[in-house]
């Protein structure tokens, strides 16, 4: 009986009530996989197949924090990253990649991510960086 307590308390810290997540990974079981953590855990999610997707019909004013895959089949996440940067969204980004090597990790800090996450990704960092991008200290 403990554990629906202690999810249930996760969930009361991590989630606002205007919280939207966004995912964009072009791998769809990783994508469907974001969305069904992100659902169980009470956020409005978005998942979309490619950064140029995300950019043409995202929500982006609304968007509270997005998560994106690095290599991605058009436009890089971290190309997307500097998009929105250049554009004035600021949204905390978490990236994830298979390829999650120091030289990417610094790009992806450097262009201001909050958080870089190598796959497959553990729950428990990921909760830890969505805390992070949603209330930050």
């Amino acid at each position: 009986m403990a554990r629906p307590t202690a999810c249930r308390s996760l969930k009361e810290s991590l989630v606002t009530e205007s919280a939207l997540i966004s995912c964009v990974d072009d791998d769809p079981t990783v994508l469907e996989a974001l969305e069904d953590l992100l659902d169980a855990l009470g956020f409005q999610v978005d998942g979309y197949p490619s950064a140029e997707e995300f950019l043409s019909r995202g929500r982006l004013e609304a968007t509270t924090c997005l998560i994106t895959d690095v290599r991605l089949g058009g436009m890089s996440g971290l190309e997307l990253q500097h998009r929105l940067a250049a554009a004035s969204y600021n949204i905390p980004i978490i990236v994830i990649s298979a390829f999650a090597d120091d030289q990417t990790r610094t790009r992806a800090f450097n262009a201001g991510a909050i958080c870089v996450l190598a796959k497959p990704v553990s729950r428990e960092n990921l909760i830890n960086c969505i805390r992070l991008a949603l209330h930050p200290t």
